[in-house]
């Protein structure tokens, strides 16, 4: 059925619903295990659904279901599916417990958290994706933070940052794949514009995990029960990531890696194996759910009219390149907002960051740079985005609790801001 609702701000009404319950109700009650992330959308799916003009309620379910499992979504699922089943098999085999504790004899407790953050964004810049170099590290960074005493959602979110700069840089990366396509650009021209943006960010952030006192480490070697060989799942999930290999068959690989290790090497059972595998999966149910929630709840604001009116409202009274520049961002923020998927956003809008490109004369390689580096800046920040739901998920923990200790992700969108302001660097094509 064609949708007839033109341009409205009351469309907006489930997202806020969404975060007022969630983000609000956990800062009132100090606490952001006390309201689940479902109940708040459920709530926000229900005034989605119900607030639809024009549509009966069967159409409107059909048109949420339809969001709710769209091929990017149904996807990221399946990644979810597999990502429980791997940590869990590795885990079991002794895989994680062999990489932590190597890592701590190797690294001085000082350069502990500027190694896990390098790992990150070497990893991310190899794999490509943020999502797999949160799966692959994420647990390791857990057993670290249960072996040294740190913080949990700070340790997570040292990965969290990480894996957020090569996902703004990689060649391969979807963002960067998008941005370059939609601004006819490219991806060494991008790249170079972007790493001028986001370099000073990366550097100041390590400076940090180097210098700060934050949060204390201590770790006293003890010998484990996991030799060399438990390792190997991780290593062939590196090594297939960094060739470029597809996440799904990465992820696969890992999970049949690490059950004929820990089977032949005696360390797991086959019906341990199939139990530990299923532990995982359960305990991406709550992840899972809400992802479709939020796909659905989306595409409700879509269809209404809300996405329509953030770019209307943004792009009516343009004056300046800056205001220009500006506007971009703005764009890109709210469509990942409302998205929760940074490369969905950037295709969102990519049509109309373009017009205003050549309207004001700015190239099509900083245009690119922007849209790429704001989506990955408030990508990393949503409690509701796959990559915190996907770090809480697999560390326990709350997405909320991770967000005040990402670093990079906020330093970068402060550069990104600040290229703008002084219009650096200069791009001409």
């Amino acid at each position: 059925m064609q949708n007839p609702t033109k341009a409205s701000a009351l469309a907006l009404l489930p997202l806020l619903v969404f975060l007022g319950i969630y983000l609000a109700g956990s800062i009132i009650a100090n606490d952001f295990y006390k309201i689940p992330i479902t109940v708040a959308g459920m709530a926000a799916s229900i005034v989605a659904i119900a607030m639809t003009r024009y549509r009966t309620i069967a159409e409107s379910i059909g048109d949420y279901s339809r969001g709710a499992t769209d091929h990017n979504i149904m996807l990221m699922i399946w990644i979810f599916v597999l990502a429980g089943a791997f940590a869990s098999s590795t885990k079991a085999m002794g895989a994680v417990d062999a990489i932590v504790d190597l890592t701590l004899r190797i690294v001085p407790e000082t350069y502990l958290p500027a190694g896990i953050f390098f790992a990150a964004c070497f990893t991310s810049l190899s794999v490509g994706t943020s999502v797999g170099t949160i799966v692959a590290l994420t647990p390791i960074a857990s057993a670290i933070s249960a072996e040294t005493g740190c913080s949990m959602p700070w340790i997570v979110a040292i990965v969290v940052g990480g894996a957020l700069f090569g996902d703004n840089l990689s060649f391969i990366s979807d963002t960067t794949i998008a941005a370059t396509r939609t601004q006819g650009c490219s991806m060494r021209d991008k790249f170079r514009t972007n790493v001028a943006i986001v370099a000073p960010a990366a550097v100041i952030t390590l400076l940090i995990y180097i210098f700060s006192s934050e949060q204390s480490i201590t770790y006293v070697a003890t010998s484990i029960d996991s030799p060399w060989y438990t390792m190997i799942p991780y290593l062939l999930v590196l090594v297939m990531a960094a060739a470029g290999v597809n996440v799904l068959k990465v992820l696969v690989a890992g999970i049949l890696s690490s059950g004929l290790i820990g089977i032949c090497c005696g360390r797991v059972s086959v019906l341990d194996w199939f139990s530990t595998m299923g532990q995982g999966i359960d305990s991406m149910g709550q992840l899972i759910i809400i992802t479709m929630m939020a796909g659905g709840m989306l595409e409700m604001i879509r269809i209404n009219g809300g996405i329509d009116y953030l770019i209307s409202l943004l792009t009516s009274r343009l004056r300046s390149r800056r205001g220009a520049e500006a506007s971009i961002a703005t764009l890109v923020v709210v469509a990942d907002i409302c998205t929760a998927n940074n490369t969905v956003a950037i295709i969102s809008i990519g049509s109309i960051a373009r017009d205003i490109g050549q309207r004001f004369g700015i190239a099509p390689r900083r245009v690119a740079s922007l849209l790429d580096t704001f989506s990955c800046f408030i990508q990393g920040i949503l409690p509701y985005g796959a990559q915190l739901l996907m770090a809480a998920g697999l560390a326990a923990i709350s997405p909320v609790e991770i967000i005040r200790y990402l670093y990079y992700p906020v330093i970068m969108g402060l550069c990104a801001a600040l290229a703008i302001v002084i219009q650096r660097p200069r791009c001409i094509d």
